[in-house]
């Protein structure tokens, strides 16, 4: 299973989650073997960090053969392209990605509930 996360910095697990999945500066993605155990890690650059239109993200993340996205908040436009490309999402991330990775693999943290744009925190 692979996962991304949204990540405020590109210190791998140790790094911030992001509140918001597009204007993050990094994605952090985790390489998890059958066991849930961490193979790899990576930090990957978001390209759109400054600028995105809508779906150009989402595109990207799927291109690294994710299965999963985790980030703090995302509009229902980009979940919606998400699961056009059959990748599940999770939002509400807070903490580490360290940490939110153990949420998530323990069960405390799946589904999503989309921000709105209107509330200043989901660009």
């Amino acid at each position: 299973m692979k996962i991304a996360f949204s990540a405020g910095s590109d210190k791998a697990l140790d790094s911030p989650m992001s509140h918001h999945f597009g204007r993050c500066p990094y994605f952090t993605i985790v390489n998890l073997d059958e066991d849930n155990k961490i193979k790899e890690t990576q930090n990957v650059a978001n390209p759109f960090f400054e600028s995105h239109s809508p779906g150009e993200v989402p595109a990207f993340i799927a291109k690294q053969n994710v299965d999963i996205m985790i980030s703090g908040g995302m509009g229902q436009k980009a979940v919606d392209f998400f699961t056009e490309y059959g990748v599940k999402v999770a939002t509400g991330a807070t903490g580490t990605v360290k940490e939110s990775l153990n949420k998530f693999l323990s069960g405390q943290l799946s589904g999503y509930s989309p921000c709105s744009h209107s509330d200043g925190n989901c660009n």
